[in-house]
């Protein structure tokens, strides 16, 4: 067997990664494995991260990240918050609130899809 084989971690050498002609891969493999265990606990089921996920992603992105920068630039934005009718301290007060209270809606969708899910599963 060459040792590149090896390194590619192909036991046979062969170049598709296939097993070779002389071994047995039917299923004769003990499956007690697969078998629950009276009073053990239930395996969970696997979760994914679908659009709930990246929504939080992005509040938490949004929160930690761009509202901070945000906040270290304001004093070159004075202009604009003053078009818009806030003064420094105005915006100073006033831009953390966003991410705060977006993160609570989060939270409390949140726990109201996770309850509703919990309930159609029963």
């Amino acid at each position: 067997m060459s040792e590149s084989a090896v390194a590619d971690g192909d036991a046979d050498g062969s170049a598709d990664g296939g097993t070779p002609a002389d071994e047995d891969t039917s299923a004769d493999e003990d499956t007690s494995a697969d078998e629950t265990v009276p009073g053990a606990p239930a395996q969970p089921a696997a979760k994914s991260f679908d659009w709930r996920g990246w929504t939080l992603v992005g509040a938490l992105v949004l929160s930690l990240l761009v509202i901070p920068w945000t906040m270290i630039y304001l004093q070159q934005a004075q202009t604009f918050l003053e078009s818009l009718g806030l003064g420094l301290r105005d915006a100073y007060l006033v831009l953390p609130l966003v991410p705060a209270m977006g993160l609570g809606a989060l939270a409390v969708w949140s726990a109201v899809a996770s309850r509703r899910d919990r309930a159609n599963q029963r």
